[in-house]
């Protein structure tokens, strides 16, 4: 069976061979140069070019990288996309395998998510391959930890998100006030971010996140990732508050790829549970 996903995993191509997992790089484009995660620019160069003034776009893997890994292989496959509606990326890949004549052996699964919480299922598909389950078992549990998920996004820069197109209107219109630290999160279709509270500090939005954790009963059956765009000091401390409150559940530290940086812009902390 083979495992395919893409850099919004936060896992390189590199990385992702040693998972046996094949990595197809989402792009971040800079002045009309397309780099690819992980090959072409890594997360400190890609903010050094922020910081120097470029304003990136993001761009999913191209359909053609996704075909040509749907194509010549007879074996089953399970593509395991970014959230449908947060990238253009799961079309993609339905796209591809619909040009197929013969898919029935490809399996595309929308996770609904991105980031540490696909890092996760990631991983979870490999470790459950390695121990002989079938393909279909495999979406089944992938499944029960996708429905028991949720992601926070505490920005530090609204513009990219805006240019994102992934804000319903309401969360773009908080892009202009200033003092106010805002938590977003995914609608409940998972498609779009949407505003979850504001708060005066960091320290009181990180206790809103925390309160909700702890009424979806978040414990060691959950894994509590936290990514960063650049702000690996701000993200360390999100991880000793939540390793405190939380001291039986595995907490991940994570810094975002070039694409996701575009996403949530520069400064950004991403805070995720999911179910084990």
């Amino acid at each position: 069976m083979k495992i395919i996903t893409d850099s919004s995993s936060l896992l390189s191509p590199a990385e992702g061979e040693a998972l046996g997992v094949t990595v197809t790089p989402a792009c971040a484009v800079i002045d009309g140069e397309v780099y690819r995660d992980y090959i072409d620019i890594d997360s400190e160069e890609f903010l050094k070019r922020i910081e120097a003034g470029a304003v990136p776009t993001s761009s999913q893997p191209a359909i053609g990288d996704v075909l040509d890994v749907f194509e010549g292989c007879d074996e089953e496959m399970l593509y395991l996309s970014i959230g449908d509606g947060l990238s253009g990326t799961y079309q993609n890949a339905m796209g591809a395998k619909n040009s197929i004549d013969e898919n029935d052996h490809i399996h595309v699964v929308d996770t609904r998510t991105l980031a540490g919480a696909l890092h996760y299922l990631v991983c979870k598909a490999a470790k459950l391959r390695s121990e002989g389950v079938g393909i279909e078992t495999i979406k089944s549990e992938l499944q029960k930890s996708i429905d028991v998920s949720v992601s926070f996004v505490i920005p530090a820069d609204f513009d990219f998100l805006k240019r994102s197109g992934r804000l319903t209107p309401i969360a773009a219109k908080i892009g202009g006030m200033i003092k106010l630290v805002p938590v977003l999160t995914q609608t409940a279709d998972m498609k779009r971010i949407t505003p979850f509270v504001i708060k005066r500090s960091n320290k009181k939005a990180m206790e809103a996140i925390i309160g909700h954790l702890q009424s979806m009963g978040v414990d060691e059956n959950f894994v509590i990732s936290v990514c960063h765009g650049g702000a690996e000091c701000v993200a360390e401390s999100v991880c000793e508050q939540l390793k405190e409150r939380f001291p039986d559940t595995e907490v991940e530290l994570f810094a975002l790829s070039p694409a996701l940086i575009t996403h949530g812009g520069p400064g950004s902390i991403v805070v995720q549970a999911i179910r084990k």
